[in-house]
């Protein structure tokens, strides 16, 4: 994890998370250009997206396999390194011929609307701290009380969530 945390700027879910249909269109688009390996598709993602998407191999890796499975890619052997392309079932699939700039765009808005949590992070590695200082010091009745201002603290988080709005839920009237 990066130092601001899981959820911070490098961390894994801080960098702009893919639905499922996303990878798998995105990686149908690259290999309609030309071949790549695992390790090009992931840097041209990146890239592309402004830095925006910066998918894990866990995530391009099993969506390789799943379109290999589909007879939509297969592998081949490009000079000692393992590639992917396109088969003639992979050039008619209509991700390929979805809108390019339509999955790129929505990368790049998204990054331009990010927000920097480094301070959110630098807080909760402060309260980790002092909860620690709380455990070590061997009073039952500290530690309890530190339970309930815990309990209370995600409580209140949730809430912000809940009354967050849901723009992805939300339909016109």
């Amino acid at each position: 994890m990066s130092m601001h945390g899981p959820f911070g700027p490098r961390g894994r879910f801080g960098r702009g998370r893919a639905r499922r249909g996303d990878v798998r269109t995105a990686i149908l688009q690259l290999l309609s250009e030309e071949p790549r390996n695992g390790y090009q598709i992931i840097a041209e993602l990146a890239e592309r997206s402004g830095g925006a998407w910066r998918p894990s191999p866990g995530a391009v890796y099993p969506a390789l396999n799943q379109l290999e499975d589909e007879g939509l890619i297969e592998a081949f052997d490009n000079e000692g390194s393992r590639a992917f392309r396109l088969t003639s079932a992979g050039r008619e699939a209509p991700e390929v011929h979805a809108d390019t700039a339509k999955v790129w765009d929505d990368w790049t808005e998204e990054n331009s609307e990010r927000v920097d949590a480094r301070s959110l992070w630098r807080t909760f590695g402060e309260m980790s701290m002092a909860l620690k200082a709380v455990a070590m010091s061997g009073d039952a009745a500290l530690v309890t009380n530190a339970e309930a201002i815990l309990a209370e603290t995600k409580r209140g988080l949730y809430g912000l969530l809940a009354s967050a709005p849901d723009e992805e839920n939300t339909t016109a009237e």
